[in-house]
């Protein structure tokens, strides 16, 4: 390792002010970051409160994801598994399933590594084109903007692929995460600047661009003319019979985005985030907190014609984006509130929002996003207003 540090920090002379490579700086700063501790030091007396920079807490953020990237593998391959069952297609029907067989394994659901190998199949590509993509803008507009390719793409690039269908084209993929990069983000100034989450304005903008490929009602499987409808939309749907047990769900056996079905991940990650202090629990619990009251608000009430009135808080829990938004989307640092009675309040609306779409709109009954997305907008209303009240208290004391 030292040998190629050695050589990467020989090359810096040519990307340094006036070297020949110098508006190309951040993309070798980028590397030397990604790779090893950066060289740079401070020329005078440093004040170190904390440990945690932006580096490891991006890096924390990561280790958290890695839960829902394993339930994400698995079960998007023991989805298509299923799926080739139900369908009766043989595996050489597909490259998915010819790839399996010269790896000697076969279409089986109750296999492991099958469906971890199948469900790398759908996973990767989509979050090669995601950092490939999106890592192209940052780039362009750190060159632009002569300053560093920030870590917080590593987090977004790696949200993104997980709150996607699986079989999502990839110029969709391409189209969305550079709208999420662009607009979401660089317009504002970028990192640090953005009022709206990246990866959710991505997936907004695919959603009301190409509904039929994310509106999250169906799932397709990559399995021809065979798709399941997930628990949220059966729930909406009086012609439907639930075929999902709240276990399944927990677990995250159930179709949906790719990262988002597994209530169990999130948890795994929530526990890291909460003890790393990268995550805020206070907005989490805002958010559990909103969701079981207006849900169980909404169970007192009666609807002949639309069951969504009687989902219960355990089952709101369990379904659609809901734990995956809480735990990972609205305690994102940067869109949501900061201010610490602030961030009770904006998790509360949030859990709130998320049961009132959900119900109230049985036609989209995944109101997560949405919801997340509205909060981001009025996160700084919701802190100014905690802020002013702080002061106020303060000169009251003055004065007395």
């Amino acid at each position: 390792m030292q040998f190629l540090k050695n050589i990467l920090r020989s090359q810096e002379k040519y990307f340094v002010k006036g070297g020949k490579f110098e508006r190309l700086y951040p993309l070798y700063e980028a590397g030397e970051s990604f790779a090893f501790t950066p060289g740079t030091v401070t020329k005078s007396g440093s004040h170190v409160r904390d440990m945690m920079d932006l580096k490891r807490m991006m890096m924390t953020v990561v280790v958290a994801l890695i839960p829902a990237v394993i339930m994400a593998l698995y079960n998007t391959g023991y989805q298509v598994n299923l799926g080739m069952a139900a369908a009766g297609q043989a595996e050489s029907a597909h490259w998915q399933g010819q790839f399996l067989q010269w790896l000697g394994l076969n279409h089986d659901s109750t296999s492991i590594i099958s469906n971890m190998v199948l469900g790398a199949l759908y996973f990767f590509p989509v979050y090669l084109v995601t950092i490939a993509v999106g890592g192209i803008w940052e780039a362009a507009f750190a060159i632009v903007r002569k300053h560093e390719i920030n870590e917080g793409f590593l987090v977004t690039s790696l949200l993104f692929p997980l709150i996607l269908p699986p079989d999502i084209p990839y110029w969709q993929v391409a189209l969305g995460i550079s709208f999420g990069v662009v607009i979401g983000k660089e317009v504002f100034g970028g990192v640090g600047m953005n009022i709206l989450n990246p990866a959710l304005t991505a997936r907004a903008f695919l959603f009301f661009a190409y509904p039929a490929e994310i509106s999250g009602d169906k799932v397709w499987i990559a399995v021809d003319g065979l798709s399941q409808a997930t628990p949220l939309a059966q729930y909406a749907d009086t012609s439907m019979a639930m075929t999902f047990s709240w276990w399944d769900s927990f677990i995250g056996l159930i179709p949906g985005s790719m990262g988002e079905t597994s209530a169990l991940a999130c948890l795994i990650g929530a526990v890291i985030l909460i003890i790393s202090r990268v995550g805020s629990w206070k907005i989490m619990l805002g958010v559990l907190l909103g969701m079981v009251v207006f849900s169980l608000g909404l169970n007192t009430l009666d609807s002949a014609t639309n069951p969504m009135f009687g989902v219960t808080p355990h089952w709101h829990l369990v379904t659609g984006g809901f734990a995956f938004g809480a735990v990972y989307m609205a305690t994102d640092p940067v869109s949501a509130s900061m201010t610490e009675q602030g961030k009770y309040l904006y998790g509360f609306l949030i859990g709130a929002l998320c049961v009132l779409v959900r119900v109230i709109n049985p036609a989209f009954p995944e109101g997560m996003m949405l919801a997340i997305l509205f909060m981001n907008v009025f996160a700084p209303i919701i802190d100014r207003y905690y802020i002013n009240q702080n002061i106020k208290r303060r000169l009251a004391r003055d004065v007395a």
